[in-house]
């Protein structure tokens, strides 16, 4: 059931909440990637519940259930909302579990507002540069500083590289079958986000992960669409906290991709905690 609240700004924020954690269990919290609703996640939240975790899943603004608006269409901004739900629903130890754009929302908050109450953070195919720069070559496939301030003018380009969009896969079917039809994908251009995506492509989040003082792991698709998976071992470097897994045959939406390879990775980081 999707429950409601308010954020600081007046924008009316969606999210769903499966109820108490069983023994054991951790508060698990779901942030969906660019135009994706929060019901792109259910193949992740049936494995998370039938192992006794508590399951919410967030639709940032002008996401999936949540209003519609012009208003904070910055990453920051969305840091700042997921924040507000955390402290709404008074969770003191929570993981966070972000793909694509999701996951920079998370680095947002964490830059902002620090790991207190955040017991670990899994990330899913998202580099945290993605301007390609001499000392960072794992950004989006073609984005530079020279074509950076219109790389995303008309949505998401194609890069013509790693595994192709099918919604035929087993995965997506299964979601598909899960939820009886794809998920409501918002329009990749239109006037609420385009401006979030600008903003998007120009944030760096590379000293946020070096710095992340709880246990991580940055799952990367062997075969993204959009940035090679070596930025993941790049971003977690020497940082103590960090694993880095790379999940054969999966593209950028890897948890659709390979939804079983990459719940036991979720699942055993959960264990790990």
């Amino acid at each position: 059931m999707v429950a409601t609240f308010t954020s600081s700004d007046g924008a009316r924020l969606a999210y769903t909440d499966s109820g108490p954690a069983g023994p054991g269990g951790r508060t698990v919290v779901l942030v969906a990637g660019y135009a994706m609703p929060a019901t792109g996640w259910a193949l992740q939240e049936d494995a998370l519940r039938a192992a006794g975790h508590r399951v919410i899943a967030f639709d940032r603004r002008s996401h999936g259930e949540s209003e519609d608006t012009l208003r904070g269409q910055r990453v920051a901004r969305h840091g700042a909302d997921l924040h507000e739900l955390l402290e709404v629903l008074d969770l003191q130890d929570a993981v966070l579990v972000g793909q694509s754009m999701g996951a920079s929302t998370i680095w947002a908050t964490i830059d902002l507002f620090g790991t207190e109450g955040i017991a670990g953070v899994l990330t899913i195919d998202q580099t945290p540069k993605l301007i390609n720069t001499d000392d960072w070559p794992h950004g989006f496939y073609g984005m530079t500083p020279e074509n950076s301030g219109t790389f995303f003018d008309q949505g998401i380009p194609d890069t013509g590289r790693g595994l192709r969009v099918d919604q035929g896969n087993a995965g997506v079917q299964r979601l598909i079958a899960r939820i009886g039809g794809f998920p409501a994908v918002r329009t990749p251009n239109a006037p609420e986000t385009v401006r979030l995506l600008r903003d998007h492509g120009q944030q760096d989040w590379r000293d946020v992960v070096e710095r992340l003082d709880v246990p991580f792991t940055m799952v990367a698709g062997r075969d993204s669409q959009l940035w090679p998976c070596s930025h993941a071992e790049a971003a977690v470097g020497v940082n103590p906290n960090g694993r880095v897994v790379v999940i054969e045959d999966a593209g950028h939406a890897t948890n659709l991709d390979q939804p079983d390879a990459f719940n036991d990775v979720l699942l055993a980081f959960l264990e790990s905690l």
